[in-house]
Order: structure tokens, then sequence, then C-alpha cells
């Protein structure tokens, strides 16, 4: 199967494409450069051209364009996800959507919009409109799409709540176009949805999302710091679990990340100081204050509505979830970083043992998650990485002590998920992208189905460009 670019590009000519060299580039790329074994072999992936369609029936007849001349196409939104999902591993064509950027319709509890909006923009529409906000968001919150969200992400700011963005009733309803010789439109509700939901575009192309909605706050943003890094999850994990205080964001950093990283927090910490995100609701601050009362080890160093910090440090949830990697990794190129999911009963257990054992090599980085009504944590551990074989090493180490790792130093979904086959989402593959042109490289069970998972999948085409 040989890839016809000229024709494609000649077919497609009357839409927006896009043909420079550098801005074929940049939108080639996301933010696999946070982990050094992806940087190396990934740096040099680039696409042929661009595209940018403007509504569904421009998506339609892309994928109808590229279907016919053999042509990969990656989707591809604001490029804020870490794990190079959007690079087009055999070039190809791009298809960026960011026109697709409206919001369609708000209802109580309820949202529909185009992929292609921003998450901050969302908000901004249904706060307007109802006083509702979403449930959960990444903390790149103000650039990112929902639908690259939805494609890529798997939790954020609110899972403390509502849980993983996979969990039953945090996505209503998805609208997706296949990739065939002539394109179809298929809606996925209920048990449907898994099929293509963090599936990073492998299996058709999201066009619309309906998402559910909460009341929207003024949410009180805090740091509070401990002396103990322990006293400091356990309070993390009795806050979550009181029922009666509404949260939307509990994170917890070991010393030293807030003095050492956090540029605007650093003058109102010491080094040994550990410290706790929080956003609070207005109206649960009498019994978040009780509660915090209660426990003299935690000192409430900042309040976004109450505070006489000269520099304030802008939203506190951007220093949690991936900003606490990209914090850390602009003051230190050599962090990395790891996704641990601690679970339930034995997270705290687990997370001292982690601590215990890899301390200061990698230092804990915690979010307060929900899974199946019981609190856990999911660590986006700081790693200061050395070599590729350690940082495996560290990876075995934390996987034989129980602790699941969420791998986010491979490209492909099997690995950076649980390492095994989603039945469900590689037998729509080959039902809705019969060529595998679909974002190829990135699901090993079409390419590999016997692959063993004993040593990173490399894609034919992508090889490390150095020993990394």
């Amino acid at each position: 199967m040989q890839a016809n670019i000229a024709a494609a590009k000649a077919a497609l000519a009357h839409l927006d494409v896009e043909e420079k060299d550098v801005a074929i580039k940049a939108a080639s790329r996301d933010f696999f450069w946070y982990s050094p074994v992806l940087k190396n072999r990934l740096d040099h992936v680039t696409a042929d051209f661009v595209v940018r369609p403007k509504d569904e029936a421009e998506v339609i007849e892309i994928l109808k364009v590229c279907y016919e001349h053999d042509v990969p196409v990656t989707t591809r939104g604001a490029g804020t996800g870490n794990y190079g999902q959007a690079m087009p591993l055999e070039g190809g064509c791009v298809m960026h959507l960011r026109h697709m950027d409206k919001v369609r319709e708000i209802h109580p509890g309820r949202v529909i919009c185009e992929p292609g909006v921003l998450l901050k923009d969302v908000d901004a529409a249904t706060r307007e409109h109802s006083g509702q906000e979403l449930r959960m968001f990444s903390s790149t919150w103000a650039t990112a799409t929902i639908g690259g969200f939805i494609a890529g992400g798997s939790g954020g700011v609110g899972s403390c709540t509502w849980g993983a963005l996979r969990d039953l009733g945090n996505i209503i309803r998805l609208r997706v176009v296949t990739m065939e010789a002539e394109p179809r439109i298929v809606e996925f509700t209920g048990e449907e949805l898994a099929r293509v939901s963090h599936a990073y575009g492998t299996n058709g192309i999201i066009t619309e999302v309906e998402m559910p909605l909460a009341p929207a706050y003024d949410w009180v943003e805090m740091f509070v710091t401990f002396h103990d890094f322990m006293d400091a999850a356990r309070f993390s994990e009795d806050l979550a679990n009181q029922d009666g205080i509404l949260i939307k964001l509990a994170t917890v950093f070991e010393a030293p990340i807030a003095h050492d990283y956090f540029q605007r927090v650093k003058p109102h910490v010491q080094p040994g100081t550990n410290l706790v995100g929080l956003m609070v609701a207005p109206h649960s601050m009498d019994g978040f204050l009780t509660f915090a009362g209660r426990r003299p080890e935690a000192t409430i160093i900042y309040r976004n509505d109450d505070h006489n910090w000269e520099r304030g440090p802008g939203p506190v949830f951007e220093y949690g979830w991936n900003h606490t990697t990209l914090r850390a990794l602009k003051v230190d190129p050599s962090i990395t970083y790891l996704q641990v999911r601690y679970g339930h009963p034995n997270s705290l257990k687990l997370v001292e043992k982690m601590r215990d054992d890899f301390s200061p090599e990698v230092l804990q980085h915690l979010e307060v998650m929900r899974e199946s009504g019981r609190v856990i944590f999911a660590g986006l551990s700081l790693v200061k990485f050395t070599t590729e074989e350690r940082l495996n090493e560290i990876i075995k180490l934390h996987e034989d002590a129980g602790a699941m790792i969420f791998n986010p130093h491979r490209y492909t979904l099997e690995e950076g998920g649980r390492q095994t086959v989603d039945d469900r989402q590689l037998n729509f593959k080959k039902e809705s992208d019969p060529k595998g042109l679909l974002n190829p490289g990135k699901m090993i069970s079409w390419d590999d189905p016997d692959w063993a998972f004993n040593e990173m999948y490399a894609h034919p085409r992508l090889q490390p460009l150095t020993k990394a």
C-alpha cells in the first residue's frame, strides 16, 4: 500500500491545507518530550501536510480522499498530550480540528460541543448560560481541547469527586466518523463508549461530544503545608472521605518539589516543606476549616480569596496533574515522571513503601481520585532520569510491589495502559478503519496481535536515534 500524497493534497486543495514545513512540524508534535525515552524516538517524526476541517462534512471529505489514496491520517487537537498520541508515525496527513470549536447546546446537567473547543471555553459558555461547568478537566484547561481530553485523557481536576473519565456517566455520547471508502457516522453511548474513548483517534474521528456538567462555583484554592509527607497524604485522603465537604482537587507534593520547582510558591516554603494543593467549594469552607482545625500539623499558607502574597501563584490546579512535571522540567531538564495507580485498600501503605524505597530519586506527587466510590491515589511521580535501563528498573520494582504503572514512556495504547489488548477497540478498528490508516503505529494489537509486552514495542519506521 503506497500513499499518494500529491494526489490527496491536490484533491483537498480547496480546504484549509497547510504546506509550510515549520507549521507542519509544529502540528506533528505533542508533549512527547516529557519523556526522554519518547523524545529519543519521536523527535524526527513529521507529517507530509496538515488540513484543518471546519465541520463534519469536511472531515468526511478528508477521510474519503485519504482512504482513496492510502494516506495515513493522524487527528489532533491542541497537542497537549504527553505520550506521542498526536505524532504521525507514518507521515501522511495531520487532521487538525482547531476550527471545529463550537459549543452547540447547553442543557441542565449536560453540554454538546465540537471536539476542537478548548476546555476553558466550554466552561466559560456553560457558566454564562446557566452557572454550570465541566465535572473534570486536565491541568491544561486553558489550552487543551475537549476532543483531545476524551481521546487521550484518563482523569484530571475533579476526579477526586467524579472518578476517572471512562467511569460510567462521565461521558454521555460521542459522535464518530469512520475511515472507509464511504465514511459512516456512528453515535456511541453506554457500553459502546469504551470502543472509542481514550483511543487516540486510532479507530475513528470524534466530531461531536456530549458531556455531563455540575454546578459551577468560585472555588477556594489553597496551599496547605506539612512537615511530614505522610501527614499530608493522610490529610488529603481523609478530606476526600468527608462526605459533606465538596472538593475539586487534592494534590500532594513531597518536599522539596514546592521549594525547588514552584517558583511563585518558593518564597513561602522551605526545602523540607510538603505541600497540598486544594480546591474547595465556597459553601464547604466552614466544614473544611473545621476539618483542618482538628489537624495541628496542617498550616494554610495561601487562599486565593484571602492572601497577602505580593505575587499570587495563579490557579492552584496548574501545579498539579501533568503541570507538576512541566514546572519541574523548566527548572531541571533531567526530570521525567511515572504514572502510578495506588489502589484501594492499601494505597497509603504502598505510597509510603515507594517513598521509602526511592526518594529522593523518585519524588512523590499524588492526586486524589475516586474509584468505585473509594478514595485512591494516582501518582505522577517525578523521576530524576539517568538511563533508560534504570527507568525500566524503577518501573519493574513498582510493579513487583503491587503499584500499577501506566507507562508514560510508551506511545502505544496498550503499553501506556494495562498492557493488555482491548478487544472492543481492536474490533471496532477492524470495522471502522479496514486499511489501518488512522493514527498508525499506536495500536500494537493491530500491528502485532501476538506481542508479548516483554520489551518496548518499536514501530517498523520508528527506531531510537541514539542510546538514551
